[in-house]
């Protein structure tokens, strides 16, 4: 019997197995690689990404996990705020004269002025709420985010818009895989909030090689406790341990454990966990994901480009939200400009739910056009390798009443313990933190049940040392 089967080899799954790594663990993973929606490849001093590209700093699990496994991450040095729309790209400045900078209607700019001074009213509301409090939780705190704001979307909460004003909020808010009408305005504020104050605890470190570099060094350490293309079908409870049925290379495998991390994506947990309190399987259900949709391109450009200095672009009206220039990390160290670089596109919520269905190929070549809109006629021709990659549930979004499903959710009553992304509100920070969670509930029922264990022995020990003849002999 293992001490500890974790479901899922992603974030939230490593980040457990890690924390978990001196107990008898076993990794299942349904993927050919371990990842799940961190995925990068490096390419010489640069990386092509897909997946989560942003991680959080100094103080946080992040933090934590990134020394303990002994990789690199660097504060984000380029601009986060820049911005291309009807033809003018702005690089740098103040986001709040943005709508004077840019060509739209004064309709919509005096709407963008009216709807941004709700939404920075907010953000300031924002950050009182996801302040840590003196002796509080992680569980409160986080409870406290979700309810912020939480009865409504963030749509109702602007108002309606002309298109252009929209079309500026959406780019930002829809990051969160979810649309406007979608998610609640708690969320969408939070989403603001969160790169307004980037480098005040939210998301500002790159991971240096590309994200994958922390889940494979993960993966690595762990050997041969991880087994990839294992998909688990069924986790059951016994009387005092779990039952996981999986299928792997063709054939069907069963292993028991003391207790297990599930750390799958919610709509899978809700599937395999079969015996899960009706209340928690219901919850798991009701939690809801929006796609992603993404493309990599390796350039070999060998002079220096307008977008050298930023790291994000959002790109309203067109076909992905955002252009992420990974080359920036490498861009802020070095002493003279290195050729070539590396551009990531990302098509969250309905702009990634209307790629699903192309080819890869399609993909690359709409964001591709694109961005020849975005940084300028050529840069096709600086394209050395390009690729695109998809998730149909990308990334849980927090919908109008989310933070209702919270205390179900986080309520520890069986031998199965919760981890991933859908637990929180910082993506990768929140797959870490509760991955780590899940991890220790572990430990603290293995190391119980250990203890239990050990004093059972040592009773039977010495009822059999103080045996009759020995009772004789000293009569």
């Amino acid at each position: 019997m293992k001490d500890v089967v974790v479901i899922g080899g992603g974030l939230a799954g490593l980040s457990a197995g890690w924390r978990l790594r001196h107990w008898d663990t076993l990794v299942l993973e349904s993927d050919h690689r371990v990842g799940g929606r961190i995925r990068s490849e490096r390419r010489g001093p640069y990386w092509l990404n897909w997946g989560g590209h942003i991680f959080a700093g100094p103080g946080t699990s992040t933090d934590s996990l990134l020394h303990e496994v002994g990789i690199a991450a660097v504060a984000v040095t380029g601009s986060l705020t820049g911005l291309s729309m009807n033809g003018r790209f702005l690089r740098k400045g103040r986001v709040e004269t943005y709508p004077f900078r840019l060509p739209m209607s004064l309709a919509a700019r005096a709407a963008v002025v009216t709807a941004g001074l709700k939404v920075a009213a907010g953000v300031a509301r924002y950050a009182r709420v996801v302040r840590q409090r003196d002796g509080e939780s992680a569980a409160s705190r986080q409870q406290r985010i979700y309810d912020f704001e939480s009865e409504r979307s963030f749509t109702d909460y602007i108002g309606d818009l002309p298109e252009d004003a929209a079309a500026l909020f959406a780019t930002t808010v829809t990051r969160s895989a979810g649309d406007m009408h979608e998610i609640s305005a708690g969320a969408g504020i939070g989403y603001f909030g969160m790169i307004w104050d980037i480098g005040q605890g939210g998301l500002n470190r790159a991971i240096v090689g590309g994200p994958s570099t922390l889940t494979e060094a993960i993966s690595v350490a762990l050997g041969d406790r991880v087994q990839l293309g294992a998909e688990v079908q069924e986790v059951t409870h016994r009387a005092s341990s779990v039952l996981v049925r999986y299928r792997r290379d063709g054939a069907d495998h069963e292993v028991e454990a003391r207790c297990v991390v599930l750390a799958t994506p919610a709509t899978v947990s809700h599937r395999i966990a079969v015996d899960l309190p009706a209340d928690v399987r219901e919850a798991l259900g009701q939690i809801k994901y929006g796609p992603h949709v993404s493309a990599a391109f390796l350039t070999n450009e060998t002079a220096p480009r307008p977008w050298d200095a930023s790291y994000a672009i959002a790109c309203p009206k067109r076909s992905f939200a955002i252009a992420l220039n990974q080359a920036s990390v490498i861009r802020g160290s070095e002493a003279a400009r290195q050729p070539g670089g590396s551009i990531m596109t990302f098509s969250p919520a309905s702009l990634g739910r209307a790629l699903l269905d192309s080819t890869d190929q399609e993909i690359v070549n709409t964001h591709l056009g694109d961005l020849e809109q975005v940084l300028g006629s050529g840069f096709a021709d600086s394209v050395v390798e390009a690729q695109a990659s998809r998730w149909k549930d990308g990334s849980p979004y927090s919908f109008p009443g989310r933070g209702k499903l919270q205390p179900t959710l986080m309520r520890r009553s069986s031998r199965v313990f919760l981890a991933g992304d859908y637990l929180g509100t910082l993506y990768t920070e929140s797959a870490i933190t509760t991955g780590f969670s899940a991890a220790q509930e572990a430990v603290s029922l293995l190391a119980t049940e250990r203890q239990q264990r050990s004093r059972s022995s040592d009773n039977g020990r010495v009822t059999g040392f103080i045996s009759p003849e020995l009772l004789g002999r000293t009569s």
